[in-house]
C-alpha cells in the first residue's frame, strides 16, 4: 500500500465522524515521522484539515533525564511525560480548541514546548511514536484514544542501516545503536499491541 493508497484508507475510515485520530507506530527508524508528514501533505491537498503530533515531542529534558540517570536511555518508554501524552491526547480526542502541543526539534535533539497547536476545526489528528502500541502499563491504556492504527513493520537490518546513517557524525553513535536504539526497536517489536492495518518493509529496502 502506496502513501496516497493509505491517505485513501484514512479517509474511508474518517468517512461520518468528527474529530479523527490515527496512530502511526513502529520502532525507532521505521519511518513514523516520514509517513506522518507525507499523509499530511497528501490529505491536507485533497482539502482535509490535519495535524500531526510526534509522540518525540513529550521526551522528558536532558537535564532531567541526567538527574535520573536515565540520559543515555533517551527514547526509552520511561524517558518520556506519560502523563503529559497522555493529556494531550485525550484534550485532542475531545475536540479541544487550541492544543498546545510540544515539537522535538532533532537538530538539538531536544523539544520545544508549545511550538504547535491543534485547534478545534483540524478533522484529522496523526499521532506517530515508537510505544502507540506497546502492550505495558501505563502506555497500553492509549488504545481508546485512537480510531485506527497502523505499525510499521521493519526488518532489524534495515533499521540498523538507518540508524548509522542518522549517527554517523556523533562521536558515540554506534554505542547509541547497539545499547538504546536497537534494544528499543526489539521491545517495540516484541511487546506490541495488535494493529488495524500493518505495513510490512522487505529487507531490501534502502536505508
Amino acid at each position: 500500500m502506496n502513501a496516497e493508497e493509505l491517505a485513501t484508507a484514512l479517509l474511508n475510515q474518517a468517512q461520518g465522524r468528527g474529530r479523527f485520530v490515527a496512530a502511526i507506530a513502529g520502532p525507532p527508524a521505521a519511518g513514523k515521522s516520514t509517513l506522518a508528514e507525507t499523509l499530511h501533505g497528501i490529505l491536507t491537498g485533497r482539502g482535509e484539515r490535519v495535524a500531526v503530533l510526534g509522540m518525540d515531542g513529550f521526551h522528558y529534558d536532558n537535564a532531567l533525564l541526567d538527574r535520573w540517570g536515565l540520559l543515555g536511555r533517551k527514547g526509552a518508554p520511561e524517558t518520556f511525560d506519560f502523563p503529559g501524552f497522555r493529556v494531550a491526547l485525550e484534550r485532542i480526542r475531545e475536540g479541544a480548541d487550541h492544543v498546545a502541543v510540544p515539537v522535538f526539534d532533532r537538530s538539538m535533539e531536544l523539544a520545544r514546548a508549545g511550538a504547535a497547536i491543534i485547534t478545534r476545526d483540524t478533522r484529522i489528528v496523526i499521532v506517530e511514536g515508537n510505544y502507540l502500541l506497546l502492550d505495558e502499563a501505563p502506555w497500553d491504556s492509549l488504545d481508546p484514544l485512537f480510531d485506527f492504527s497502523i505499525y510499521l513493520d521493519v526488518p532489524e537490518a534495515v533499521l540498523e542501516r538507518r540508524l548509522e546513517e542518522r549517527w554517523k557524525l556523533h562521536p558515540n553513535g554506534r554505542d547509541k545503536i547497539d545499547g538504546n536504539d536497537l534494544p528499543n526497536a526489539r521491545r517495540v517489536a516484541t511487546h506490541r499491541k495488535t494493529a488495524d492495518l500493518v505495513i510490512r518493509l522487505p529487507d531490501s529496502t534502502p536505508p
